[in-house]
């Protein structure tokens, strides 16, 4: 959750996959919710798809969160890198203008 805004440290109450926690947490409680919501969906599609036991449903989850979020840093470094190129194809054709 480092994305999330930060505030003093305070209990959230959540459900995920029909259990209740609480965490303790920095971040805003309503990122938080985000957060287990989107963990609960997940089990819940993996869990519809397969009759698992919720340790495996839950490792299941969290391999498919890192899947996404490794394909989003991915794809972010990509538009980086193209972005740069054509910073830098843009401040080269300045350059080359002016000298000429």
């Amino acid at each position: 959750m480092s994305d999330a805004p930060r505030g003093p440290v305070t209990t959230v109450r959540v459900e995920i996959a029909g259990n209740k926690y609480t965490l303790r947490t920095d971040a805003d409680e309503a990122y938080t919710r985000r957060c287990a919501a989107l963990v609960d969906e997940r089990m819940r599609q993996i869990g519809g798809q397969a009759q698992m036991d919720a340790r495996k449903t839950a490792i299941m989850a969290a391999l498919s969160l890192s899947d996404d979020l490794l394909q989003q840093q991915e794809k972010f470094r990509e538009q980086a890198l193209a972005l740069a190129g054509r910073i830098e194809e843009a401040l080269g054709g300045e350059r080359s203008g002016e000298s000429g």
